[in-house]
C-alpha cells in the first residue's frame, strides 16, 4: 500500500504531466472521462480520479501505464519519480543503428550518456522529454 507521501507525489507528477502535455482534463471528471476511453479494463469514476489528483490514492500499474501512454511520459517517472535508464550492458545491434539511422555522433552521444551519473542522465532525459512535447505543441 502506497504511504501519503507516495499517494502526494504521485499526484504532483500526474499533475505536471497534465499540465505538459496540454491534454483537456482539468477537472476529476474530464479525467476519468479520458481515461476512460483508453483504459482497456475497468473503468474509474469521477471521484477516483479526484483521490489521485489530490493525493488520497495511487492507482494501480496497469492504471499508471494507461495514463503514461496517454501523456506520453515513462509509466516509471509517473509511478516513481524516476526513469528507467538503459543499462550499461545495452548495446546497438547493426539492424537498429541502420533502422534508425544512427550516426558516429550519435553512437558517441550514448556513449557518452551511459557515463554520466543517474541523477546527470534523469536530467537530460527530462530536459529532452520537455523539448520534445513543447515541439509537439507547436506542430
Amino acid at each position: 500500500m502506497a504511504s501519503l507521501d507516495d499517494k502526494k507525489a504521485f499526484s504532483e507528477r500526474l499533475t505536471q504531466a497534465l499540465k505538459r502535455s496540454g491534454r483537456d482534463a482539468t477537472s476529476a471528471t474530464q479525467l476519468a472521462m479520458q481515461f476512460n476511453l483508453r483504459h482497456p479494463n475497468e473503468p474509474i469514476t469521477a471521484q477516483a480520479a479526484q483521490k489521485w489528483l489530490t493525493g488520497k490514492a495511487k492507482p494501480t500499474t496497469d492504471k499508471i501505464e494507461t495514463l503514461a501512454a496517454w501523456l506520453n511520459v515513462s509509466p516509471e517517472w509517473l509511478r516513481l519519480g524516476f526513469i528507467d535508464i538503459v543499462s550499461d550492458t545495452y548495446t546497438f545491434s547493426e539492424k537498429q543503428i541502420e533502422e534508425h539511422n544512427f550516426t558516429a555522433q550519435d553512437i558517441k552521444f550514448f556513449k557518452q550518456f551511459k557515463t554520466l551519473s543517474d541523477y546527470q542522465q534523469r536530467l537530460i532525459v527530462d530536459i529532452v522529454e520537455q523539448l520534445v512535447l513543447e515541439r509537439k505543441l507547436r506542430v
